[in-house]
């Protein structure tokens, strides 16, 4: 273990460290200090959320947070997260951040916990019992250079998010999540979970997410974070019933446009490796790999 380091409890006077240490782990993530902010203080008390920071010397180096999954009907699933700067790895922060968020995971009835790692990461991982179960690809894109925008059908007119109620949004997001590809169905979305933790979220552009209306009906959208001049694509999906038509393709084409006009020169998704016809449609816009992440999990 290294000398000097603390572990405790992260608050929300954190956020920009947070931020800028997460950009410097994950140059393909995007998340501002404000949207750190409203992740470390926003949340359901179901989630039994727990984050924790390590510093050495006064620095912050080490992020770590687990919490159980409320989005979905299996229960005693949960999740992890814990990067740590380049600059302290193999010192011990990763490992005392881990038993400490294991042990909390265990105490509010977490049955298994699911993680992300990039592939230098493997090791550490699966020497505290995770094993892989997918892949999630990560692509950027300079949105100064795109293809030309599809043709908008006569029966759809787009809109920015900033434009609708949210419970039409969330009614899309439901239920285009329901067969989003992972480990467990995303099928007890809570609108006011929801609304704190997503539509309320700073990092959320609503005037440069964009969806793709049949009358008052959301038939498919795609939801814009930014950081900057980098933008994340939070999530892009569409209704089920109005599938195949080419409108993913569309909403995200006309908000990539929409962020280059704003200034924003770079673009940032993920995909599960399943997810063939997003990573198609990511595929034709330019989208190019950065980097793949692996899902991976673990028995509590």
């Amino acid at each position: 273990m290294t000398t000097g380091m603390q572990i405790r409890p992260v608050t929300g006077d954190d956020a920009a460290a947070v931020s800028a240490l997460r950009r410097a782990v994950y140059t393909y993530k995007v998340m501002s200090p404000q949207a750190a902010h409203h992740m470390i203080t926003v949340f359901s008390p179901a989630e039994r959320f727990l984050a924790l920071v390590a510093e050495v010397d006064g620095q912050l180096v080490a992020w770590g947070s687990a919490a159980l999954n409320n989005w979905t009907s299996e229960v005693g699933q949960s999740y992890l997260s814990l990067y740590v700067h380049p600059d302290f790895r193999k010192q011990g922060i990763g490992s005392a951040l881990t038993d400490r968020l294991h042990q909390h995971l265990t105490e509010v009835g977490a049955v298994k916990v699911r993680t992300f790692a990039q592939a230098e990461g493997l090791e550490f991982a699966r020497n505290r019992g995770y094993d892989g179960t997918r892949q999630m690809h990560y692509a950027g894109v300079e949105t100064a250079v795109l293809p030309p925008q599809p043709p908008t059908p006569e029966d759809i007119s787009l809109v920015s998010l900033d434009k609708l109620d949210p419970r039409q949004v969330f009614a899309a997001d439901a239920a285009a999540s329901l067969d989003e590809p992972g480990d467990v169905p995303m099928d007890t979305p809570d609108y006011d979970v929801w609304l704190n933790e997503v539509w309320n979220g700073p990092g959320l552009d609503k005037s440069l997410s964009t969806a793709a209306m049949v009358g008052d009906e959301v038939a498919a959208f795609t939801a814009v974070e930014v950081d900057g001049d980098r933008a994340w694509s939070g999530m892009t999906g569409t209704v089920p019933a109005y599938r195949g038509r080419g409108l993913a393709k569309l909403v995200k084409s006309v908000a990539l446009r929409h962020c280059s006009a704003a200034g924003i020169t770079s673009a940032y998704t993920s995909n599960d490796d399943e997810n063939g016809p997003m990573l198609a449609i990511n595929n034709w816009l330019g989208y190019r790999r950065v980097q793949t992440e692996l899902g991976l999990l673990r028995t509590l």
